[in-house]
């Protein structure tokens, strides 16, 4: 599952997204529904992705910059559920733009949450953390290239742990709540990206 495609470029040419161009070079079928949800403003197309994720029958299910909240229904749907690779030490910079909030806030350290995904904004049990510093030289796209290194490693080593039951899920503590907003076109100027 991605975004479906989008305009980019000086052309606004549509263009795929990083992950559906890896999957057609590896022959894996792509859905790009635009809502999963069965009762949204697109309920055929979400009635399409569900009834291929039902055939697929999934251990489990990685979300990665993903952009749409997930429905219950496709947070119930793998044997293992759906686990979220979150740029930042949750609860601080949940949301959208987490790797640019913790560079505009002066944070000294961010890092990579893996996350039992549940029906709120990445508000679920923590299964993996690890911290990293954030650096003088670090912009978003530097800190963004570290943080995926890293969550590509937690994520393989949680997916390897799954079926042996080894994962501790943790609540997120209530205190150090932030929220990571979506940035807008007028924060394009800030030297964050």
């Amino acid at each position: 599952l991605t975004q479906p495609d989008r305009p980019a470029g000086r052309g606004l040419k549509l263009t795929p997204s990083a992950v559906k161009q890896l999957a057609l070079i590896h022959n894996i079928p792509v859905l790009q529904p635009r809502s999963l949800r069965l009762d949204g403003k697109y309920p055929d197309e979400a009635l399409a992705a569900q009834t291929s994720l039902l055939a697929a029958q999934l251990d489990v299910l990685v979300v990665a910059a993903y952009g749409l909240i997930l429905p219950q229904w496709v947070l119930s749907l793998p044997r293992y559920g759906c686990l979220n690779i979150h740029a930042s030490l949750l609860p601080r910079w949940r949301g959208a733009a987490p790797i640019q909030r913790a560079i505009e806030s002066g944070d000294s350290h961010t890092g990579v949450t893996i996350m039992q995904m549940d029906i709120g904004l990445d508000t679920g049990d923590m299964l993996l953390v690890e911290s990293i510093p954030i650096e003088a030289s670090d912009n978003a796209s530097s800190l963004h290239d570290k943080l995926a290194t890293q969550g590509s490693r937690l994520i393989v080593q949680a997916l390897h742990a799954l079926p042996h039951n080894t994962l501790t899920p943790t609540p997120q503590p209530e205190q150090g709540v932030t929220y990571a907003a979506k940035l807008d076109k007028s924060e394009a100027a800030l030297d964050l990206t």
